[in-house]
C-alpha cells in the first residue's frame, strides 16, 4: 500500500515542501531513499523502538520510504514523525487520511516527541500550500502560534497523533497572544539613568538609535564603552509584529528558540567573542545556517575591542553592512539571510589604552597608535556612521548623587523620530529608517542649503573623506533634524553630524 505524508526542509530561512512516500510490499527489508543524511537514515531505529514502546506494530514486510524531491539533501531528525505516521497509515494502523496535514517532529525511543528547528518558516509554508493544519511537538507550539488563520496542533507523544487521526481524541490548537509594548520593555534591567556623565556619548547613542546608524566608541579602559553599549537596546523602539516575525524565523532556523517560547519580543543583542570565525559571524556551512550578523537582524551586533578581531573576519562584514543581506552561494543552491543590524563597536585608542598625548612620556608613540588604529580598514570605517570619543569619567561626575536621564525618556524621543521616518518612507519598499536610505533617497530627503554645503566641503577637504562618508554625514544630519522635529536640515545639524566623523583617516590622530 502506498501512502504520502508531508514535511519540509529548511534552506536559509525559507521552507521547501518534502513529500514522504511510503510503500509496503512483499519481502522483509527497509529502504530509505531520496538523499537523506545520517540523522535521517537513523530514523529507522528510532521509529522501530518508538513503535515497540508505544504498542504499535512495525510491519514485518518490505518498506520503501522515498523523500521527494530526491535532488534536495534532507538533514536532521525532524522527519521521524512524518515517516512514522506514514508507516502506520500504510500498514492500516491509522484509518483516517493523513495527506491533509503537514507533520514533523523528532521521536524519542519511548515515543515522546522532541522539538525541531525551523518550525516557524515550516508553518508559514504549510499555510501557503493550503494544508488543513500542522502537527508538531508541543515545545514548538508557542513559536508557530503567530501564524494567523491556520490550525497548529501540538503533541507530546506519537500516541496522541495516532489517536487524533483515528478520531479517538483531539489535539489542542495553539492560540497566539501578541506581546504588548509594556511587556516588551519591562524586561530591561539596565537603564541609562545609572550612567554618570558621558552626556556627549549618550547623545550619539540616541542619534544612532533614532536613525539605525552604526556607531564606534573609542576610549580608554574603564571609560564605560561596554556599559553604554549594553544599555543601547533599552532606548530602541519596540519590535513591530512584522519585525518580530522575521527575527523569530531566523532564530527558529538556528534552533535558538527555547521550549515553549513564542514570538521574540525584544530586539536581539549579539556580542560574539573576538575569536569568532568568519563563518560563525556571517553564516555558512555545507547546509548554510545564519551567523551572528543575521541573528542580530533588527537588533544590535556589538563587537567589543574591535581591533582584536581578525582582519579577514571584519572585512567580510563590509557587504552585509551595505546591502543588509548575506548571500551564501553553494554548488547546488544559493541562500539569503537578512542582516539588517546596527553595528556597535568599541576599541581602545592605542595599544596601552590611552589617547596619544605628545606631552605625556608614558603614552604610546605616534607610530604605535597609528599602527593600532590601522587594524581597522578605511572601507570598514566608512561604513560606520558615527565615531565618538569616550573620555574617562572625572571623579566629580562619578560622585554626583544626581541620576542621569532615564532610558524611557530617551526612548520616547527615539520613537518620535522613528515615527517621522515611517511617515516619510511609507510608500518606499524595504526602507524604514534613515540609515537605510540609498543615494536617490538621500537626494530627495536630505537637501541642504549653500552654507551647509560649504561646511561639508571644508570637512571633506580637511579629513580626506570619501563619497560614502559624505552620504553618512547627510543621513546622520537627517536623523538629528528628526530628533529636533525639523523638516529642513540646518547648518547646526550638519555641524553636529560632521563632529561624529572625527576619526576618519587623517583625522584619527587629530
Amino acid at each position: 500500500m502506498l501512502v504520502k505524508t508531508f514535511g519540509c526542509a529548511v534552506y536559509g530561512i525559507e521552507a521547501i515542501p518534502i513529500t514522504v512516500e511510503i510503500n509496503i510490499g512483499r519481502g522483509i527489508n527497509f529502504y530509505l531513499v531520496g538523499l537523506p543524511d545520517s540523522a535521517v537514515k537513523e530514523s529507522h531505529q528510532r521509529i522501530k523502538a518508538a513503535f515497540s514502546n508505544s504498542e504499535f506494530k512495525f510491519p514485518g514486510k518490505e518498506i520503501t520510504v522515498n523523500l521527494a524531491p530526491a535532488d534536495i539533501r534532507k538533514e536532521g531528525s525532524a522527519y521521524d514523525l512524518t515517516i512514522a505516521i506514514g508507516i502506520l497509515a500504510a500498514s492500516g494502523q491509522i484509518q483516517k487520511a493523513v495527506e491533509e496535514y503537514l507533520i514533523m517532529g523528532e521521536l524519542s525511543l519511548d515515543g515522546s516527541l522532541r522539538p525541531i528547528k525551523g518550525a516557524l518558516p515550516i508553518a508559514l509554508k504549510a499555510k501557503e500550500l493550503g494544508f488543513k493544519g500542522f502537527i508538531l511537538p508541543e515545545q514548538n507550539v508557542n513559536e508557530v502560534s503567530v501564524v494567523n488563520d491556520f490550525d497548529v496542533y501540538g503533541a507530546t507523544h506519537i500516541k496522541e497523533v495516532v489517536q487524533f487521526f483515528n478520531g479517538e481524541n483531539t489535539l489542542k490548537k495553539a492560540t497566539f497572544n501578541p506581546p504588548g509594548s509594556t511587556q516588551i520593555q519591562s524586561e530591561f534591567q539596565i537603564d541609562f539613568a545609572d550612567v554618570k556623565g558621558q552626556e556627549n556619548v549618550k547623545r550619539a547613542l540616541e542619534i544612532a538609535a533614532a536613525g539605525g546608524h552604526n556607531i564606534l566608541l573609542v576610549g580608554p579602559p574603564g571609560s564605560g564603552k561596554t556599559m553604554l553599549a549594553k544599555r543601547l537596546p533599552s532606548i530602541l523602539p519596540p519590535l513591530t509584529i512584522d519585525e518580530a516575525l522575521e527575527t523569530t524565523k531566523i532564530h527558529s532556523v538556528a534552533g535558538l528558540i527555547k521550549d515553549n517560547n513564542g514570538l521574540i519580543a525584544n530586539r536581539p543583542f549579539r556580542s560574539p567573542h573576538h575569536t569568532v570565525s568568519d563563518v560563525a559571524l556571517v553564516g555558512g556551512g555545507s547546509n548554510p545556517k545564519p551567523g551572528e550578523i543575521s541573528l542580530a537582524h533588527n537588533g544590535i551586533l556589538f563587537l567589543d575591542e574591535l581591533p582584536e578581531y581578525k582582519r579577514q573576519v571584519l572585512e567580510v562584514m563590509r557587504q552585509p553592512l551595505e546591502d543588509r543581506v548575506v548571500s551564501i552561494a553553494r554548488a547546488k543552491m544559493s541562500v539569503n539571510f537578512p542582516a539588517g543590524f546596527m553595528l556597535v563597536a568599541s576599541m581602545n585608542p592605542s595599544p596601552s589604552g590611552n589617547f596619544y598625548d605628545p606631552n605625556n612620556p608614558n603614552s604610546d608613540p605616534e607610530y604605535a597608535v597609528k599602527r593600532y588604529l590601522n587594524k581597522i580598514s578605511g572601507p570598514l570605517m566608512d561604513r560606520i556612521d558615527l565615531h565618538i570619543e569616550v573620555p574617562a569619567v572625572k571623579f566629580e561626575e562619578l560622585s554626583e548623587d544626581r541620576k542621569g536621564e532615564s532610558s524611557s525618556s530617551i526612548r520616547n524621543r527615539v520613537v518620535a523620530a522613528r515615527n517621522l521616518q515611517s511617515i516619510r518612507f511609507n510608500k518606499l519598499e524595504a526602507t524604514y529608517y534613515n540609515a537605510q536610505m540609498n543615494a536617490k533617497m538621500i537626494d530627495q530627503f536630505c537637501k541642504i542649503d549653500g552654507a551647509s554645503k560649504s561646511m561639508v566641503k571644508a570637512a571633506m577637504d580637511k579629513f580626506g573623506l570619501s563619497a560614502r562618508s559624505y552620504s553618512r554625514i547627510l543621513k546622520v544630519a537627517r536623523t538629528i533634524a528628526d530628533l529636533d522635529r525639523s523638516n529642513q536640515i540646518k547648518a547646526n545639524h550638519i555641524a553636529e553630524a560632521i563632529s561624529y566623523r572625527s576619526l576618519d583617516r587623517e583625522g584619527w590622530l587629530n
